[in-house]
């Protein structure tokens, strides 16, 4: 049993927002999960604290992370992230909160063995584990994506400001040298 939210925010210049999830009971595992799509040199400042007021997580300049922590208290635990290095550029992320609980409920059927159902419980659970590796991966790569177009169309960009730039100075000194030229074949009236 699991509740989630995967948001996609824009973080303003030195804005500081921070996004809240509730664990109502001690021993929850809480997933937190962040990209850094667009903005600057894609990288973000983040800070994770619990009821207490206790730091739990925090990293600066990074451009995703994927952790996973045990809620110990009960109460609401803030998320937040800080674009103060920017005085101009926002920042799109994308982030994921989950609030999982990890107690597997008890099966009782008369017909089937309890062996039975553990194996297939724990089969169960692998697969589980193996999907959420492979979510995790795949949302690795579609950020490194994002931030590899980004990269890709920057470059595009420079490129072809530098062709215009380089054709204008190639013009430039093809026809400087053609006026330097001719004023060397010019004659000059009354001179020898």
């Amino acid at each position: 049993l699991s509740d989630a939210a995967a948001l996609t925010y824009n973080v303003q210049a030195s804005e500081k927002p921070c996004f809240f999830t509730w664990a109502d009971k001690p021993g929850k595992k809480i997933g937190f999960y962040f990209a850094v799509q667009q903005g600057g040199s894609f990288d973000i400042d983040y800070a994770v604290t619990g009821p207490d007021g206790v730091s739990i997580l925090s990293g600066e300049h990074e451009r995703q992370g994927d952790y996973v922590f045990t809620a110990n208290n009960v109460g609401e635990y803030a998320f937040c992230f800080s674009n103060d290095m920017s005085t101009w550029s926002d920042k799109l992320i994308d982030f994921e909160i989950l609030l999982e609980n990890e107690a597997r409920a008890q099966f009782q059927n008369a017909e089937q063995p309890v062996e039975t159902l553990t194996q297939m419980e724990e089969i169960m659970f692998r697969l589980s584990g193996s999907l959420a590796n492979i979510q995790r991966t795949q949302r690795y790569f579609r950020s490194r994506e994002n931030r590899n177009s980004a990269t890709v169309i920057s470059t595009k960009s420079r490129i072809s400001w530098f062709a215009w730039l380089e054709s204008v100075a190639i013009i430039s000194m093809a026809t400087l040298q053609v006026f330097v030229i001719k004023s060397f074949f010019k004659s000059k009236k009354g001179g020898v």
